[in-house]
């Protein structure tokens, strides 16, 4: 639409003005603004403000207050400046007056950030808060431990863990019982051969190689093992087989081995037999228990499937009052230590799970070669992932029970503990940036297919 207006230009006979006086001037203001009340400009919340000079060589007079003062005027009549951005990004011709509020800015959800890594590494952060509470103030933990509630919280542990097994999963597993075999063998025979050339290391605490040692003769871990394995797509199936299989038989065995590779290092007798009944009354009762609660009641198997998170935080909460316990008793010991000995009992921890990742995955390569197949079950990454995950993770909770059991007989028993809880936490840490270094690399296989 061409607004400027010509002399001479054609008006309707009824519509025509004389052309220099103030009524054709308010007349051309009038057709101006009905002409910007139908433009889709006008649409826009941001107004740009133009003036329309008119051709017309009329004198000046007092404009009107009428929409023409903001009209958009087309590009061949007009050349757009930039406006320069007013405080809080308000538009300076809207219709409050350049004052319209900002929009409220998009703060970072911390809270739920927070929230969703406590509950992603609850364990970890349950077990440093038990050691730190036993540092700060140990009065509660010793009065804990006036009442045995360590006993009775590794009860409460195990019984969680009956109640969580599922058995229907276990039959998936039997396609890759050669993985599974070696597996058992890796976790109760093999990892704990190395507990005899940790014992050699000449380190004062001692307690501190001691529980390093003992940490080497402990089955799977109950849950970490098997969660990390799903996450990377693993058999979930043969992970549950070899973490339940090995944590019974490891009733029998630990206290074996044990005595073995720990007990004649330290120039101790351990009560073989007596720790195989402690074991028995603290680990498989409870497991029985709640496996016989499960299968028995559709009930209590639905509430608990329904609440995993619940029974998780509430294993870790009591599995937490062990070291609590612990390092309560051993408050005035443990202060006495070296941050550089402690320092290295962690380094002793991390390269004691290297070692056993490295085992496992070395002994699975040989084995694939060995095996007259054209694909071998050692070889298949959904097996592979699983058995070097769940054999080179060992479990915090039957440690305690053993070292509760022992009663001092290997050293002082916080101090036995701490750089156990300190490889358990490694282990876990060191396993999920392997797990998110195997994840991306098949997201860029399957990219390049």
């Amino acid at each position: 639409m061409n607004l400027a207006v010509r002399r001479g230009s054609r008006i309707h006979p009824h519509l025509r003005a004389p052309p220099h006086t103030p009524v054709a001037a308010g007349f051309l203001r009038l057709r101006l603004a009905m002409a910007t009340t139908h433009h889709l400009c006008l649409l826009r919340p941001t107004v740009l403000s133009v003036p329309v000079r008119l051709r017309a060589p009329w004198p000046p007079h007092p404009r009107l207050p009428t929409a023409a003062s903001s009209y958009h005027a087309p590009t061949h009549l007009r050349r757009l400046r930039p406006l320069p951005a007013t405080a809080g990004g308000a538009s300076p011709g809207g219709a409050d007056g350049g004052k319209r509020p900002a929009p409220a800015a998009t703060s970072f959800p911390l809270g739920a950030a927070l929230v969703d890594f406590a509950r992603s590494n609850f364990l970890p952060l349950a077990l440093i808060a038990g050691i730190a509470l036993g540092l700060m103030d140990p009065t509660l933990g010793c009065l804990a431990h006036k009442y045995s509630l360590s006993k009775y919280s590794t009860f409460g542990i195990f019984l969680i863990s009956g109640l969580t097994l599922r058995t229907k999963e276990l039959g998936a597993a039997l396609e890759a019982w050669p993985a599974a075999l070696f597996g058992l063998a890796s976790i109760l025979l093999f990892t704990p051969f190395l507990a005899q050339f940790i014992m050699q290391i000449k380190f004062f605490p001692h307690e501190f190689i001691t529980g390093l040692a003992m940490f080497c003769c402990m089955p799977t871990t109950l849950s970490s093992g098997v969660t990390l394995t799903q996450l990377v797509g693993g058999n979930t199936a043969l992970a549950l087989a070899m973490t339940a299989i090995s944590n019974l038989l490891g009733i029998m065995i630990v206290p074996l081995s044990l005595a073995k590779y720990i007990g004649v290092g330290a120039g101790v007798s351990l009560p073989t037999e007596k720790l195989f009944k402690s074991l028995v009354t603290t680990l498989l009762i409870p497991i029985i228990l709640g496996k016989v609660a499960r299968e028995t009641s559709k009930g209590i198997a639905g509430f608990v499937d329904g609440n995993k998170q619940g029974f998780s935080v509430t294993s870790a909460i009591l599995l937490s009052l062990v070291p609590w316990i612990q390092v309560s008793r051993s408050r005035s010991l443990l202060l006495s230590v070296q941050p550089k000995a402690f320092a290295v009992a962690v380094t002793v921890g991390v390269l004691l799970h290297f070692a056993l990742l490295a085992f496992n995955a070395s002994a699975l390569h040989i084995l694939s070669r060995l095996e007259q197949r054209e694909v071998s079950v050692f070889a298949r990454n959904e097996y592979a992932r699983a058995v070097i995950l769940v054999a080179s993770q060992k479990t915090l909770p039957v440690l305690v029970a053993v070292v509760e059991q022992l009663g001092g007989a290997l050293g002082e028993s916080g101090l036995l503990v701490i750089p156990c809880v300190a490889a358990h936490i490694n282990q876990i840490i060191i396993d999920s940036i392997i797990v998110n270094w195997w994840r991306q690399r098949d997201q860029q296989f399957a990219n390049a297919k």
